[in-house]
């Protein structure tokens, strides 16, 4: 896998700056041993701490802040074309409700047994998707990045990658319901590994790492491609594939021993929710870690997690910052970098980053130390 670092200098000058200018940084020759290995910074739907996710803007960001990789969330449209969302339902990151013209389109559907209303983007070509302007999804809590609500279009997976590949980075997409995809003919895999093998992107070493919830498509794409599988772990639950196949394997049997031994014969690293490597108490204060870094590890399997999130409300109560009384104290940015540095020093491989500028900072710190 090509390692990309980052100077530490012109990260943190542009953290302090406030400003962002994209950066290009030459790729160092990969290091096969883990343990020699710096973790990777993943950004986060871009850098969607600071501009509305899943927008060139964010992508851009992140690359500007330091990430090692992007990552695109990916759908179809009616026309086969994959494009990066959150969801396929797109009313809570675009104005499309603003659009009289589509209004007829809203409808009612079920995506992996959950009924969703809204407009998604199977039912739109990609030429009237790009009639739509994104909006940042959570404004309550990030009201800043609605400044850009307007600016930026619905990018196509070959727009991000033909990014990442202008400044030396690498993509990280993740197949979103994929089972649901397959059951309107609009199958991901096959267009995901075209972008990337028109880009020259079909190796084991290459800057891609191809994840998702579900095994099925995993296990196919393993049959396909040597690139890197990441198989991801939710905090609870079970892979929507196996529920939809009267399959009663979980996320937590996944996870033992035995089950990372299976993952492990067709993926290459485990996309782990944080609290699987410390889970928090019913105050949210963290409990002891667990054993799932080693666990895996010994199986062979790297271990990224998700997601690192700047504000108070999205961290574990250990690294809250600030008045709990005060109106923005849920919003106000809490001590990310601590809770960077203990997921580090358990040993993780890569971390999930709404602000990737954050986790390159504390991997510059420790760098030095």
């Amino acid at each position: 896998m090509t390692k990309i670092r980052k100077s530490a200098a012109v990260v943190l000058s542009v953290l302090l700056a406030g400003t962002v200018t994209a950066v290009s940084y030459q790729p160092e020759p990969a290091d096969a041993a883990r343990r020699d290995r710096e973790p990777v910074v993943i950004g986060h739907r871009g850098a969607s701490a600071l501009r509305p996710e899943h927008t060139l803007l964010s992508y851009e960001t992140a690359i500007a802040l330091g990430a090692d990789y992007i990552e695109p969330d990916l759908v179809s449209t009616k026309d086969h074309v994959l494009v990066a969302r959150h969801e396929n339902e797109i009313s809570g990151t675009t104005d499309v409700e603003n659009h009289p013209e589509f209004a007829a389109r809203r409808t009612t559907k079920t995506i992996d047994g959950v009924a969703v209303t809204g407009w998604f983007t199977e039912d739109f070509t990609l030429a009237e998707l790009r009639t739509l302007r994104a909006t940042e999804r959570i404004p309550d809590l990030r009201p800043q990045n609605a400044a850009f609500d307007g600016l930026a279009q619905i990018p196509t997976f070959d727009e991000v990658v033909e990014l990442a590949r202008r400044h030396g980075v690498g993509v990280y997409p993740e197949t979103k319901h994929p089972t649901y995809f397959d059951s309107i003919g609009l199958s991901l895999e096959e267009p995901l590994l075209e972008v990337l093998g028109r880009h020259g992107w079909r190796d084991r070493r290459d800057p891609v790492f191809i994840q998702s919830f579900e095994t099925a498509n995993l296990r196919e794409l393993r049959g396909k491609t040597r690139l890197p599988l990441i198989q991801l772990v939710n905090g609870s639950g079970a892979p929507y594939d196996r529920v939809a196949a009267g399959d009663p394997l979980t996320y937590d049997q996944m996870v033992t021993p035995a089950g990372l031994k299976e993952v492990a014969s067709y993926a290459d690293g485990i996309g782990a929710a944080t609290s699987r490597v410390v889970p928090t108490g019913p105050d949210g204060r963290l409990l002891a870690p667990t054993t799932l870094v080693r666990d895996a590890h010994r199986a062979g399997l790297d271990v990224h997690v998700w997601t690192v999130r700047d504000e108070n409300s999205q961290l574990p109560a250990d690294f809250r910052l600030g008045d709990p009384a005060s109106p923005v104290y849920a919003r106000a940015t809490g001590d990310v970098m601590g809770w960077l540095a203990k997921l580090y020093d358990l040993g993780v491989d890569g971390v999930f980053a709404d602000n990737p500028g954050m986790a390159r900072a504390v991997l510059a710190g420790r760098a030095r130390h």
